[in-house]
């Protein structure tokens, strides 16, 4: 049964955190008909988070749920294994069907952090994909030219450049597009780098004889840069399954001129107040700082809860703004020698090694550039070499929000 929607309704859904909508006129009319839409969104799980850039489409299908409508989520475990080539600058490497299986798990499970998952249907794409034979495969090449595929942006610009692209690549679209047909799609989402490959979606149901699929273009999250789009590939995101103090940490960290586009994107502040809070942003009226704790508080409380949201700010206060540590800062037990040699109880230890295995960066890279920009610190003093010095209960502070006491045992 689906719930009446009224004009201010109807604006959010058309105009709030969307792109495009193709066609805008079709969708409405469709609406109007009131009979549930099947609402398609696929996600090739070639890695094993969603962050809060793939949030933004999310809430868009749960806004369009809680009226009636039918939410389909589609497993990409075909098309991850090959990689989505949209926005990449080379092929990507291809993933075994176990991995794919291993991260769409996680996936689902955040899916529905947003998603309402009693209202959701699920399906996998080796369902049909899975009887796939070559037939099959060359009805879809022949509707299509390489030249329509040469022709977009990504693609252009690596032939242009003589870099390779895999036929593999090539394919992708024509899988994707193919998702909408065996599911009977009325409406697909993606960000706005997926704009070739749901008209391509949209063609071939009308090539088949389906009625055309509408494509709700969405935005693209900036990431905490405030540069690029959201990555976990860049190291700007913020997962929806993150720590509610990381997460929170986070979103503080991001610079003053995208909070507009985080609250607008990832909240459901309404119209009048985003419009009150940026007129006082640009009067300079307002501390930047407090607006961003509402935002991180209303963020954490979306994936966590509102207790989490509220010691979240407890701990980025007395941590980041006071400089204290955390009360449940994370500690690591290690033996000192105690000798001739060392009476102080002193150990030299490799902080890139510390660093990485005791997760305060996500990689021996990120470590060493910490490093080299004077963000680790041992008791407030900052160390800017890859070898230190540590006794018990020293503390390692690693950036602005991650902590290890030293603690002998």
């Amino acid at each position: 049964m689906l719930s009446s929607i009224n004009p201010i309704q109807l604006d959010n859904i058309l105009h709030r955190g969307v792109t495009d909508i193709i066609v805008e006129s079709e969708f409405v009319r469709l609406l109007e008909k009131g009979k549930p839409l099947r609402l398609k969104m696929g996600f090739d799980p070639s890695r094993p988070d969603i962050h809060l850039g793939h949030a933004v489409g999310l809430r868009k299908l749960r806004e369009l749920q809680d009226i009636g409508h039918q939410v389909v989520l589609i497993v990409g475990d075909w098309t991850a294994q090959i990689g989505d080539p949209s926005g990449q600058s080379a092929t990507r490497q291809m993933l075994s069907a176990e991995e794919v299986r291993e991260n769409a798990q996680t996936y689902l499970k955040q899916f529905f952090k947003v998603v309402d998952k009693s209202k959701t249907e699920t399906v996998w794409q080796s369902e049909w994909f899975g009887k796939f034979t070559l037939d099959n495969v060359f009805d879809l090449t022949r509707r299509f030219t390489v030249a329509q595929f040469l022709a977009r942006d990504d693609f252009a610009k690596r032939y242009n450049s003589k870099q390779p692209i895999a036929i593999t690549e090539l394919l992708y679209p024509l899988l994707q597009a193919y998702d909408s047909v065996a599911i009977n799609s009325d409406v697909e989402f993606g960000g706005s780098d997926q704009r070739f490959n749901l008209l391509v979606g949209r063609d071939l149901q009308g090539m088949l004889g389906q009625r055309q699929q509408q494509c709700f273009i969405m935005p693209l999250l900036v990431g905490t840069d405030g540069v690029q789009k959201m990555s976990k590939s860049l190291n700007n995101y913020i997962g929806v399954d993150e720590p509610p103090s990381d997460m929170y940490g986070k979103i503080m960290s991001i610079p003053d001129n995208v909070i507009m586009n985080y609250l607008e994107l990832t909240t459901s502040t309404s119209k009048q107040d985003l419009e009150q809070i940026n007129n006082e942003l640009q009067a300079e009226s307002v501390n930047p700082m407090d607006i961003k704790k509402m935002l991180a508080k209303d963020i954490v409380s979306q994936f966590h809860d509102e207790a989490s949201a509220r010691e979240s700010e407890l701990t980025f206060v007395r941590t980041v703004q006071q400089g204290s540590e955390p009360e449940d800062v994370k500690t690591l037990l290690v033996r000192f020698a105690t000798d001739s040699e060392n009476p102080s109880k002193s150990l030299t230890i490799n902080f890139v090694d510390l660093i990485t295995t005791e997760k305060l960066a996500s990689s021996r890279s990120e470590a060493k550039r910490l490093i080299s920009q004077n963000a680790v610190s041992i008791n407030g003093v900052v160390s800017n070499t890859e070898t230190n010095v540590v006794g018990p209960n020293d503390i390692i502070r690693v950036g602005r929000r991650r902590f290890l006491k030293i603690v002998e045992g």
